[in-house]
């Protein structure tokens, strides 16, 4: 974390500001994009953002890149140890762990919901054991932990220009959308992890199940019939997009250029797989570099444009 950042956002303590350094190194080492990203926001904001990345990020590794010889049940109970932990923490206002302490902190000052962290770990739970969803709904249960909720953690940080209540709908589907994005590139990878992140009845009204996934991973090749399947599933993700839109105008104007960006930038994911002919067991899809580049400088400008006529109030 930069002394200016952390100035900026009245960050003062040594301790404190050492913990929201820790935070930022992670970002930095493992969430390249994002912590591009977090440049788009004004100094003052992103050391909540840092904060709240690196704890869905030390929670994801738990549970995607557990320690050799972990099971199942060994990473359960460590989950649940972690949990147990954060929740008694939270209610104390203090922690011995220096990632946690910034985490806490930023709870604190943005008055984040603690039933948002509660549906996160739920949905961490669910990855232990849930390799597959029957159904939209079922699946919709797992997005809200797993990505509704960090759009509305984020949002009191972004800031709004209407009462929260009306933009957090707005800002649970962008999560959301971001989320099913990830599921429709990565099928092919989630499979090699003995998951699917696809409703099995849509997939199935397709004439789609696990084997005929499990064909087109290993060929790398593309059925008409899950050709026909993703083709729903894309225009099910823009239809949600088109709901996350309208709240980009509700946000503080400083944190606009940054989502925006993000939505512009995920959204045209959805357009590589379409490009490709949906065939997402072939290759990743990916953005193009220049066209990343692009719209990040002309993001920070507008960035820089909006921070100087809206300055960002310190929480």
């Amino acid at each position: 974390m930069t002394s200016r950042e952390l100035d900026a956002a009245g960050i003062t303590d040594p301790g404190l500001r050492q913990a929201y350094q820790r935070c930022r190194e992670v970002n930095a080492r493992h969430g390249r994009t994002y912590f591009l990203a977090t440049r788009m926001l004004s100094p003052a904001q992103r050391p909540a953002v840092h904060a709240l990345y690196a704890f869905a990020r030390r929670l994801d590794d738990l549970v995607d890149e557990p320690e050799p010889g972990a099971t199942p049940e060994s990473i359960a109970a460590t989950l649940h140890d972690v949990e147990r932990r954060f929740f008694a923490e939270l209610a104390a206002g203090h922690s011995d762990d220096p990632l946690l302490t910034a985490v806490l902190d930023t709870v604190a000052r943005y008055e984040i919901s603690e039933p948002h962290f509660r549906a996160f770990f739920a949905s961490m739970r669910m990855d232990l054991s849930v390799t597959g969803y029957p159904t939209r709904s079922a699946l919709d249960e797992y997005v809200h932990g797993s990505a509704e909720v960090i759009g509305l953690q984020v949002l009191p940080v972004l800031g709004t220009v209407v009462a929260p209540a009306a933009a957090a709908p707005r800002a649970a589907a962008l999560g959301k959308a971001f989320q099913l994005t990830n599921f429709l590139r990565d099928v092919a990878e989630d499979l090699d992890r003995g998951r699917v992140y696809l409703p099995a009845d849509e997939l199935a009204a397709a004439g789609v199940d696990r084997d005929r996934l499990r064909w087109c991973a290993r060929t790398r090749q593309l059925d008409s019939a899950v050709r026909r399947a993703l083709v729903e599933q894309v225009e099910r993700t823009r239809r949600i997009y088109a709901e996350a839109r309208p709240g980009i105008a509700m946000l503080h104007p400083a944190s606009r250029p940054c989502v925006a960006t993000a939505f512009t930038l995920y959204g045209g994911i959805l357009d590589r797989i379409e490009a490709a002919g949906f065939n997402v067991f072939a290759g990743r899809a990916r953005v193009p570099r220049y066209r990343r580049a692009l719209a990040a400088g002309d993001a920070l400008v507008r960035a820089q444009w909006a921070r100087r006529r809206h300055p960002v109030a310190v929480a």
